[in-house]
């Protein structure tokens, strides 16, 4: 068996989890010359639960890591088709200085197999099948963590266990973040989660140049359902068709999930040409943490990224954009840190989190628990789906591409909601 040392001594940084977060942060730390060692308790390619979209954020982000002619070997979109209460709407990504006006979708197995090598190219160091189980404290300060390497990649059969010591650790490990919850992070009640359900289908519009989200679930007797559906194509003779779900919907709890994507896929409109019988497999969910749900995120000598800081954006569910973004925010951190002797260019982390989407998410907040109430979500997307321009206001404003170089309708209408959040107290402060 490969001995899992690589090198004697302490590491300059340890990521734990090579997910969206962890492979950007790895690969930004490695491109600035740090010794970078990268954990991954699973084997790549590895199936991950998502819809699998790439929205301009994140183009942007794998464009900046030098992956912009691979994104090609993939399918490309140009935007959004809304559909609700039998209205129909196409809408182009909107143009931004900063961003592409375009997408992609790309299958999450081959997605974060390809950022994680990027990141190796770099020079970072990938062990996969390899689990941070534990942190290695000294005097209450985080020194590493216990790696454990299981010889058949499963908990069954014999392991291989470690301690590896590093000045610096990203906390990457994904949604649940048992290592995160080791150090102390939790999430805080008070802020909305999301609920996903996604299942492969074949379709032969699976190179659709358009993404779909149904604004008005139904089920096949025309009742009122719960949440929101999606219909990404895939380009590879399958499309990803999902349901997503918000906590602020009162009885979010007693919803079944399995039932509300059955009932979609079997109400998917005529064009897209599914049926029951086209699924690949089994569908798959999870639970999403969003708007920066999960405190803290800076600790003496350590970072927490992606979906471990609960970054998904309660929007419109997206994560991996804002994955890809705290993990190369947190590598700037710590590669001051680093540079410095001293850590503390870390606090700058939470400065750069909070100038970055600390009131987008109190706004985003807001609006989750508007459309968790469902007369009132059916009665705006009525009103919304009757005007192309407040619909195309919408995109721009939950797909976080607001323009900084002007003020458009747009702007205008989130400049004006947010100046009525802003100064409101925040009753979620506090973690429970």
């Amino acid at each position: 068996m490969e001995a899992m040392a690589a090198q004697n001594g302490r590491r300059d940084v340890l990521v734990v989890g090579a997910g969206p977060a962890g492979a950007a942060a790895a690969y930004w730390l490695a491109s600035l010359g740090h010794d970078v060692l990268m954990v991954e308790k699973k084997q790549f390619p590895r199936e991950k639960t998502c819809g699998d979209g790439l929205t301009p954020r994140a183009v942007r982000q794998l464009n900046d890591m030098g992956l912009g002619e691979r994104l090609h070997d993939y399918h490309r979109y140009d935007g959004l088709r809304a559909i609700a209460h039998g209205v129909t709407l196409e809408m182009r990504w909107p143009e931004h200085p900063d961003f592409p006006d375009h997408g992609f979708v790309v299958r999450r197995r081959e997605l974060d197999d390809l950022v994680a090598n990027q990141a190796v190219k770099a020079g970072a160091t990938l062990w996969q099948g390899v689990e941070a189980t534990a942190p290695v404290l000294e005097s209450g300060l985080l020194r590493g963590a216990t790696l454990v390497r299981r010889d058949n990649g499963t908990r069954e059969g014999g392991q291989t266990e470690e301690d590896v010591s590093a000045r610096y650790v990203v906390i990457a490990d994904g949604s649940l973040s048992r290592f995160g919850r080791q150090l102390g992070t939790a999430r805080n009640k008070a802020f909305p989660q999301g609920m996903a359900i996604r299942g492969y289908y074949e379709s032969p519009l699976h190179d659709d140049p358009w993404i779909e989200s149904c604004l008005d679930l139904r089920d096949r007797a025309g009742k009122s359902l719960p949440g929101y559906g999606w219909v990404f194509p895939v380009g590879d003779g399958t499309i990803n068709v999902g349901v997503g779900l918000l906590s602020t919907f009162r009885d979010w709890k007693q919803v079944n999930t399995s039932h509300l994507i059955e009932e979609f896929a079997a109400t998917l409109p005529a064009h897209w040409e599914v049926t029951p019988a086209a699924a690949t497999g089994p569908p798959t969910g999870g639970r999403l943490p969003m708007a920066g749900s999960v405190s803290p995120k800076v600790g003496p000598n350590f970072l927490v990224v992606g979906d471990a800081s609960g970054s998904v954006n309660p929007f419109n569910g997206e994560g991996i954009d804002y994955a890809y973004e705290t993990g190369r925010a947190a590598a700037e951190c710590i590669h001051e840190a680093l540079t410095t002797g001293n850590a503390l260019p870390l606090r700058g982390y939470h400065q750069w989190l909070d100038g970055e989407y600390a009131l987008y998410f109190r706004v985003a907040r807001l609006f989750a628990r508007l459309i968790g109430r469902p007369a009132l979500m059916r009665e705006l997307t009525r009103v919304g789906m009757q005007s192309r321009s407040l619909m195309e206001w919408s995109l721009r404003i939950m797909a976080n591409l607001l323009r900084p170089d002007e003020v458009g309708p747009a702007e205008a209408a989130y400049r004006a909601i947010a100046a009525l959040v802003a100064p409101l107290p925040d009753p979620s402060r506090s973690v429970a």
